[in-house]
Parts: C-alpha cells; sequence; structure tokens
C-alpha cells in the first residue's frame, strides 16, 4: 500500500506557488524555484494533465538532492487553493516574425476562460502574469479578477531592465549587479530606456569614458530586439524569464521591499491613467504596496506617455 505524506513542523513556513502553464517557460521557472528551495508546495496545473504530471514526476526524482517541496500536478484549477502566489504563463508563445502585441486576441480568449476560475479557487492569492502581451493581460487580470491592484501584476520590463543591465555592463565592463538602468512602458517594441538616471554608484553613464550617446542607444537596441534574436535562433525564451519569475517569488516570501519594473494598473503616473504598463514598483508580501514616480526628463516622459497611447488602443 503506498503511504502518502506531507511533511511538517512548528517551524515550517509554509509557501505553495502555483504555476499556471506549463510549456517552456512555466517548466523552467518552476525549476528554478526548486533549486533554489523557495516553495514547500509546488503546484503545476496544465490543460494537459499528461504533461503536467509528467513534468512533476521528472521533478520528483530530483528531490533527493534539493530542499524539501510537495510537488502537485493536476488540469484543475481547484488545485491552486491557498497559493500564496500564481504565475500565468499559459497562452499561445511569441514565434518568429511576431511581436507580442499579435497575442492578444488568442491569449485574452484563454484568460477569459481561466481567470474567473483562479480567481475562485484561490481568492487569496497574488496574481502574476508572465503571458504575452503582458501588459494587455495584466489590465485584463484585474478585471476579470476583481482582486485588489497590488494583487495582480505582471512581469513586465523587469526582464528587459536585466537585459539591459548586461548590454550596458558589457560597454563598461563591470558586474551587472553594479548598474542601475530601467527599460520602463510596455514589454514590447513601444518601451524605453530612462539614461536620465541611469547610473553606477551614483556616477551618471554618460560620465563614463567612451559611453555616448551611441553606445547607448547600441545597448537599448539589443535589448529591444534581444527576444527577437533568441527566438530566432532556439524558437522561444526560457531561461531568463524563468529565473526572473524565481525572484519574484523569492522577494514575495522573504517580503523583500526590492524595487523592480512590473507592469501595473497606472494611475496619475505623469499624467497616464487606467493602463497597465512597468514602472517601478515596491515587491514585498502583500504584492507590489508602491509604485515609485522616479524622476523622468521632457523626452522620458513623451515615451511613457506614447507606449500608454499605444496599450490603451488595444485594451477591448
Amino acid at each position: 500500500m503506498t503511504k502518502f505524506c506531507t511533511p511538517s513542523s512548528q517551524f515550517q513556513s509554509q509557501f505553495k506557488v502555483s504555476i499556471v502553464g506549463c510549456g517552456n517557460v512555466g517548466a523552467t521557472a518552476a525549476y528554478a524555484m526548486l533549486l533554489a528551495g523557495i516553495t514547500t508546495e509546488l503546484v503545476l496545473v496544465d490543460h494537459s494533465k499528461d504533461r503536467a504530471h509528467g513534468l512533476m514526476l521528472d521533478f520528483e526524482h530530483a528531490l533527493s538532492f534539493l530542499p524539501a517541496t510537495k510537488v502537485v500536478a493536476s488540469d484543475d484549477y481547484s488545485a491552486c487553493a491557498n497559493s500564496q502566489v500564481i504565475f500565468i504563463t499559459a497562452g499561445a508563445k511569441q514565434v518568429e516574425g511576431e511581436t507580442r502585441l499579435q497575442l492578444i486576441k488568442k491569449n485574452s480568449e484563454i484568460f477569459e476562460d481561466i481567470i474567473p476560475k483562479i480567481a475562485m479557487a484561490a481568492p487569496n492569492s497574488i496574481l502574476v502574469i508572465v503571458s504575452n502581451p503582458v501588459d494587455i493581460l495584466t489590465y485584463k487580470t484585474l478585471k476579470l479578477s476583481k482582486f485588489p491592484k497590488n494583487r495582480v501584476f505582471g512581469s513586465g520590463t523587469m526582464l528587459d531592465s536585466a537585459r539591459f543591465k548586461f548590454h550596458i555592463s558589457e560597454k563598461l565592463c563591470l558586474n551587472p549587479h553594479s548598474i542601475e538602468a530601467y527599460i520602463l512602458g510596455e514589454h514590447g517594441d513601444s518601451s524605453f530606456p530612462v539614461f536620465s538616471s541611469a547610473n553606477v554608484s551614483g556616477k551618471p553613464l554618460f560620465d563614463f569614458e567612451g559611453f555616448d550617446r551611441k553606445v547607448a542607444d547600441t545597448c537599448y537596441d539589443e535589448t529591444k530586439n534581444a527576444a527577437y534574436r533568441i527566438i530566432h535562433d532556439i524558437g522561444f525564451t526560457c531561461y531568463s524569464i524563468g529565473t526572473v519569475m524565481m525572484e519574484i517569488a523569492s522577494a514575495i516570501k522573504q517580503n523583500s521591499r526590492i524595487v523592480v519594473p512590473l507592469s501595473v494598473f497606472v494611475e496619475n503616473y505623469y499624467g497616464v491613467n487606467d493602463v497597465a504598463m512597468s514602472v517601478p514598483c515596491v515587491l514585498d508580501g502583500s504584492g507590489v504596496s508602491e509604485v515609485i514616480e522616479v524622476p523622468l526628463n521632457e523626452i522620458e516622459v513623451a515615451q511613457l506617455q506614447s507606449s500608454a497611447k499605444l496599450l490603451k488602443s488595444y485594451i477591448g
């Protein structure tokens, strides 16, 4: 007879994370979380029960080498009950030659089906949208779930900003951790770099020898085209965004109060309202507890407003 057990301890802090969508992104994020030992329970939900179960079994065979975690597989959203965080990666993926905004119709239809079910199963959870177009789907999820604004947000330009820091760090021959720079706006082609406040230990980027506007524009172009290049080369992106998801889960679990650019519902942000887009946010155990209005120059304000206008034109 098989014996089922759930490890428990009076000292154990429960942290249940669900990932809806077990494609490349969902699977990579789940693996990253297992390696980091973030979750006490990890739920894998996919419309294909076989896919979720196969992934669970593969992970279970690695548990001898990893921190204790209960892994669950299901095709039923009720498995998300009592999750602290639910990541949603379900939907069609971007293919070569396709922009993120071209995914709106098919992925909106999927969200209209799954979000009410997820919200009913886990009404106190934090919903993190990763599926593209992330800004449109974050806005839609907020309306469909009726959750408080702090508990619905998208991964947004957190990855774009990480890519941006990497490309800048290559030019300055520094560790990316030392770079302070953001990509804001849409997670897509209307995003923009905030060069006016980009710095290393307070020293503006343009004060570094050899770092001029041409180099800066190259860094942004490399960032903006990164996903297209990766999709052309291997057909999908998953490792970097999977790591971003792991970092978000960790920040929520640890109540870190880190500042990162996430796609959130924007209200009176340099005149922008009623749209979800990426701006710097405080991420902690409650979700997004604060939106920070960072200094932007006139050009950047215009770029922010232009990005918002584009996104609003797609909101149905």
